[in-house]
């Protein structure tokens, strides 16, 4: 179904509120299509946009023709449905309003920590996670000396090595990220590093240092730590969940508080009666 226009211009031989388009006893007029086509779009895209949003419109009225002739009035009366969302939507609104203004959203380490330690079955992991630093290599360098004294000195564990390393990194333009402590689980690692392992607990428990290359670089992995899936995850890695789950609880109570309060002092009122 196609409602055709020679032009942009169609329209402006229209009087302002004259109608474009009739369906049935529906009227479209050239006010309904403010905002229909983007600033800065060519005028023939935009003749484009106006035509698909005619043939959609129509389209939708001969619709709405055909499920209005072919449904019951008990079928298409929404009043109840429309009270009911609508005052859905005032709750949550009020809701809402209620957790912006009395939330307290601050949670301390501690609460955190003890949250952890009394919930450890929620805190088994489903992947394997590790932590990690490396050295990224350009191919033409990695035969030289710099990139030899960084494999060197990323298989130390001695912090005044790592120092040096982030020197000779610096000097020498090569790419380090030293290990902060933070956790990521082994396929995010893989996809920024290739590194092959079918068998993922069984290349972690085997290897604490792997190179690695790809067509332009050369990777010099150390793993300084690892957990495997099933395992309790460390409480680091799963500080911003529980942290979340605290405020969602709270959240929980601030409601449940509110409506026993609201639904008490109606009671004390005498604001509502059962017959």
């Amino acid at each position: 179904m196609t409602a055709a226009l020679a032009s942009c211009n169609y329209f402006a031989k229209e009087k302002k509120g004259d109608a474009i388009a009739k369906a049935y006893d529906k009227y479209l007029y050239r006010s309904d299509l403010q905002g229909v086509v983007p600033r800065g779009v060519k005028s023939i895209d935009s003749i484009e946009i106006v035509r698909q949003f005619i043939d959609n419109w129509i389209q939708r009225q001969v619709i709405l023709h055909q499920a209005e002739n072919n449904l019951s009035p008990e079928q298409k009366d929404f009043t109840d449905r429309l009270e009911t969302y609508r005052n859905s939507l005032i709750v949550y609104e009020y809701e809402s309003e209620l957790i912006r203004q009395k939330l307290d959203t601050l949670v301390d380490q501690e609460e955190i920590r003890q949250f952890y330690e009394q919930n450890p079955d929620n805190f088994q992991l489903r992947e394997n996670i590790v932590r990690y630093s490396y050295v990224k290599i350009p191919k033409a360098s990695a035969g030289l000396a710099p990139a030899k004294k960084a494999a060197q000195l990323l298989k130390s564990d001695r912090p005044q090595d790592l120092e040096k390393l982030d020197e000779l990194c610096q000097s020498s333009m090569l790419s380090l990220s030293i290990d902060g402590g933070n956790w990521i689980p082994f396929t995010e690692l893989q996809r920024e590093i290739p590194i092959q392992a079918d068998d993922q607990e069984g290349f972690l428990r085997n290897r604490t240092f792997v190179e690695t290359s790809d067509s332009l670089y050369v990777y010099l992995v150390k793993f300084n730590d690892y957990k495997t899936k099933e395992s309790l995850s460390p409480l680091s890695y799963e500080t911003e969940n529980i942290r979340n789950i605290i405020i969602n609880r709270r959240k929980l109570e601030l409601i449940n508080r509110m409506e026993k309060e609201v639904f008490q002092k109606a009671l004390e009122n005498k604001e509502f009666e059962i017959f």
